[in-house]
């Protein structure tokens, strides 16, 4: 098996020392070729030429940020085929939805020991990826607030501020109460079928669940999202203090928010549309695309072969 391990070294889990082990457990083994990531867009880059070289597997050692960036790489704008390599993580990121979403431990020790099983059995699955704008996700998206957050999250990473789950609930009630616009929604759901949903203030589209993990809290507005079906979407219509408590406490309890006048969501959906009225942030993966005027969500089922 010729395959590729992308490492971030900037994996917020593991320290140099780590990493070094890890990269030893996995490349001894396999006879990785192994290359560490040194600007915005390697992971990419990397993808893409493992490709076109017709490397066997891709492993990541980093968060959902790095996985995001090699399948974008690796799928491109020529999609899914069975050129493209297998892929596979070893969480080093803060949340590591991907990774924990397909099974793997949250310690990247203990992933290390599991992909190593995996890659000896060649043990696989295939999952459902989404696609935003052209850009293909793995696990959700969000317009609107969360993405608000994630920028605000990223400000203060680039000012090596660590991406602590203290640090994103403070980013996230700042956020709410100081940033965003809590009168004026900006975004419309148009989704086939339905009746286009207005007056929306935050959407989240997910490929698969939890929405994301509070340290080991899973934050799950949409449960029934699976990596084999289409896409879930849940949006939020009211910005006020209580309706927001109480979709929180029912996310954190892993039940659907019951629709009504403040929460809105479908389930398996292979396309849909969110129309903004003003520039709204954007995110996928955890990572911030700036703002649009206007996403177009496509779901492809079966579309990546991954170790599990």
């Amino acid at each position: 098996m010729r395959g590729l391990l992308v490492v971030n070294p900037n994996a917020t889990t593991t320290t140099a020392r780590a990493r070094e082990v890890l990269i030893n457990a996995l490349a001894h083994q396999f006879h990785l070729e192994t290359i560490t990531t040194d600007h915005r867009g390697h992971a990419a880059e990397l993808g893409a030429r493992a490709r076109v070289d017709r490397v066997d597997a891709v492993i990541a050692l980093g968060g959902d940020g790095t996985a995001n960036e090699i399948v974008n790489g690796m799928l491109g704008d020529e999609g899914p085929g069975p050129d493209v390599p297998a892929f596979g993580i070893v969480p080093g990121g803060s949340a590591n939805v991907f990774s924990r979403s397909l099974g793997f431990p949250p310690d990247p020790i203990e992933a290390t020991g599991e992909m190593i099983a995996a890659l000896r059995q060649r043990r696989t699955r295939r999952i459902s990826l989404g696609r935003a704008n052209g850009r293909w996700f793995l696990c959700n998206a969000g317009v609107g607030l969360d993405a608000e957050i994630i920028q605000a999250m990223e400000a203060a990473r680039a000012k090596g501020k660590a991406a602590t789950p203290t640090r994103y609930l403070a980013t996230t009630l700042r956020t709410f109460f100081r940033g965003t616009d809590r009168r004026a929604s900006s975004l419309v759901v148009i989704a086939p079928g339905h009746e286009p949903v207005r007056r929306v203030f935050v959407a989240i589209v997910q490929n698969t669940s939890p929405w994301t993990y509070l340290g080991a809290l899973p934050v799950n507005p949409s449960p029934d999202a699976s990596f084999e079906t289409g896409l879930d979407v849940w949006a939020i219509r009211s910005m006020s203090v209580a309706a927001g408590l109480g979709t929180a406490q029912r996310m954190l309890r892993n039940a659907r928010p019951a629709d009504n006048e403040n929460v809105f969501s479908l389930h398996d959906q292979p396309r849909l549309t969110i129309a903004c009225h003003r520039p709204t942030a954007l995110q996928v993966d955890g990572e911030s695309l700036g703002e649009v005027d206007q996403v177009d969500f496509t779901s492809h089922l079966g579309a990546l072969r991954v170790f599990v």
